[in-house]
């Protein structure tokens, strides 16, 4: 994954690297001032993103543009850039939920996406030579053609040594043409992922019922959270000092194509290649 970040980086528009750039953070609260966690924060049409703390901070280096707050329980929220600022507050109004989904029928259960086939000692490598991992995502495409309730998702961590590693699983239905990624989640799903030199599955199970209508769905993996103290501490260590497996999170990966993105709220780009996600749940009739 590496590899393609690099390409990633090279592909974005040179004019966001022309264009002056001003330090701007702060905080982001719901209407209750209370802190909303891993909040993506960036410029989608420049490729310029990050996701903030547990605790609603953000900072972020941007031109003169429109910055977005995505979060999945609320709307869209806006800010434009006009310089430095250090105090931005940022209050999101929540979605209204829709209707509680009533399901019934007969039903099977059945996978909606298998792992497939390894690709024989390749592993996919969720760091930065600078340590700062927060954004990236990576997952795997599903069809459906039958109403599908999802139980369950799998995936298995070969190795982490990222402290304080927290990843979301978000669902995207894929539209249209240029493509387009739009989030069914009402609720975030989140994981917390241990140090670990051994391989570990984790299997998660939605708290709230996730449905899917026939159509074709981006199922990924998103890092939104690591210690930046020990990233800062990172960063500041000379280059020849620096130890080598730090700020890893390996996954291995399989032949079948699907989408990465290397930073919040960048561009998605079609890769040969997943991590092996498992998606199991009921399909109706």
């Amino acid at each position: 994954m590496r590899i393609r970040l690099l390409l990633a980086l090279l592909l974005l528009p040179l004019f966001a690297y022309a264009q002056e750039r001003y330090n701007v953070s702060g905080r982001i609260v719901n209407e209750n001032g209370e802190a909303v966690e891993y909040v993506q924060v960036g410029i989608p049409k420049l490729g310029i993103g990050t996701v903030s703390s547990a605790d609603g901070h953000f900072e972020i280096k941007v031109p003169k543009e429109r910055l977005e707050f995505h979060h999945v329980s609320y709307q869209i929220g806006y800010y434009t850039v006009t310089g430095h600022q250090d105090d931005v507050v940022i209050v999101l109004k929540e979605n209204e939920l829709p209707p509680a989904v009533v399901i019934g029928g007969k039903s099977r259960e059945k996978y909606l996406i298998r792992a497939g086939t390894r690709f024989p000692g390749a592993a996919g490598s969720f760091d930065r030579t600078d340590g700062v991992v927060k954004g990236i995502e990576v997952g795997s495409v599903a069809n459906t053609r039958k109403p599908f309730l999802i139980k369950d998702i799998q995936f298995t961590v070969l190795e982490s040594s990222i402290p304080g590693c927290v990843a979301s699983v978000n669902i995207y239905r894929i539209e249209g043409k240029p493509e387009e990624f739009i989030n069914i989640l009402h609720k975030p799903i989140y994981v917390n992922i241990a140090l670990s030199n051994e391989k570990k599955q984790y299997i998660v199970h939605p708290d709230d019922n996730i449905l899917l209508e026939p159509g074709r769905y981006y199922i990924s993996f998103e890092l939104v959270d690591c210690d930046m103290d020990a990233v800062r501490k990172y960063q500041q260590t000379p280059e020849s000092e620096r130890d080598p497996g730090a700020f890893h999170l390996l996954m291995a990966l399989y032949f079948k194509s699907s989408y990465q993105r290397n930073s919040a709220l960048g561009e998605f780009i079609h890769i040969p290649f997943n991590i092996g996600l498992v998606v199991k749940g009921l399909e109706f009739q």
